[in-house]
């Protein structure tokens, strides 16, 4: 298999906004909005398997792929270490979180599934970080090893506020040979939270360390619309997880409960973003979502929950 092959020729359904779900409609405390930690016991394994369950279902209903992704986005050194684990204990969640998807992959039935090794950034998801492209490489070569010597088929990093982090990535998937797509997060105005324009992010990306695929996520379609321009670039789009409010991150950060947004908007203003970027091809969603938006994406009845 190609790198080309892994995702390319299909279209793929995603899950969606794991840690908002899990926190909101099904009361399970995730302290630092971390997800990993579940792996630890078997009553958050269970709530995981039944969570990537529901889009398997909707991967089945729609006829397309399956593509699962580990719910590692916190699984790195400064929030592990916060969260009260070493290195090995690190690396043994990133692990674990693998072979929970492969499980939930086997679950599924379907034929067409692939494994996606999810990073997070460093810092804060809505706040740029003040990084360099090699320091980045270095601090998630760790993770990146886990969950490629686990198995997985691509990395995913997700909810990149910058370039240079994303960059980083992108050389430490290469040194572990690995496919590796990078989604940006963009603010009301469709800029970064760096304030680059997304097209700017992923030109310097292609000038240095490109991606094989990119996307957007964390952010309402309605704020992806405005960075998106016509020009050639946005043909590299593959990934759009998008947020269901329409709030602003300064916004969303400040709720204490959680805004699920207007699924008929979701889906309207998601298919005017499909127009201008025709080779998205893996929808899922992101902060406020569940198996309800995505489905309603992805045109087909939302499964039992």
């Amino acid at each position: 298999m190609t790198y080309s092959d892994v995702l390319d020729g299909t279209r793929w359904v995603t899950d969606g906004g794991l840690e908002t779900d899990l926190l909101f409609n099904h009361g399970i405390d995730l302290p630092e909005f971390a997800s990993f930690p579940l792996l630890d016991d078997t009553l958050g394994r269970t709530a995981l398997r039944r969570y990537y369950a529901e889009y398997a279902a909707i991967a089945g209903a729609a006829d397309v792929g399956l593509l699962l992704e580990t719910p590692t986005w916190r699984a790195n050194p400064d929030w592990a270490q916060a969260l009260g684990y070493n290195a090995a204990a690190l690396d043994r969640a990133n692990r674990a979180a693998v072979d929970l998807v492969r499980a939930s992959a086997a679950d599924s039935g379907l034929d067409e599934v692939r494994l996606s090794g999810v990073v997070g950034p460093r810092g804060d998801g809505y706040v740029a970080g003040d990084t360099n492209a090699d320091a980045a490489a270095e601090y998630h070569d760790l993770q990146v090893r886990s969950l490629v010597d686990a198995g997985v088929d691509l990395v995913h990093a997700m909810t990149m506020t910058e370039p240079a982090e994303a960059i980083g990535v992108v050389r430490a998937a290469r040194n572990a040979r690995v496919p590796v797509a990078v989604s940006f997060t963009v603010e009301t105005d469709g800029r970064l939270p760096s304030g680059n324009l997304l097209s700017e992010a992923i030109t310097a990306m292609e000038r240095t360390a490109p991606a094989d695929w990119y996307g957007v996520n964390c952010a309402h379609p309605t704020h992806v619309l405005p960075a998106l321009d016509g020009e050639p670039w946005t043909e590299r789009l593959l990934f759009l997880r998008p947020n269901a409010s329409t709030m602003s991150h300064q916004e969303l950060d400040a709720m204490e409960v959680l805004d699920s947004g207007d699924i008929d908007l979701l889906v309207a203003s998601t298919n005017r973003v499909l127009g201008q970027a025709g080779s998205l091809a893996v929808i899922g969603g992101c902060c406020g979502t569940d198996s309800r938006h995505v489905a309603a994406l992805w045109g087909v009845a939302a499964p039992a929950r």
